[in-house]
């Protein structure tokens, strides 16, 4: 459980990290990524741009 967490955590820095050069690609703005106001806060739920990306890496980990 605790290796998981971990893993998740630094997936979550990785892609904060990269998510300027990935909107500059199109990700976060594709069809199924969800951006709403709600109480003067924005909220925005990446959906597609997340499948897109585990297909990605699913891909790289089997073809290595």
């Amino acid at each position: 459980m605790l290796r998981w967490l971990i893993v998740v955590f630094l997936a979550l820095i990785i892609f904060s990290g990269l998510q300027k050069w990935l909107q500059k690609l199109g990700f976060g703005r594709l069809p199924g990524d969800f951006r709403f106001r709600l109480f003067g806060r924005e909220f925005f739920i990446p959906i597609t741009s997340t499948l897109l990306l585990s297909m990605v890496a699913a891909g790289i980990a089997r073809w290595l």
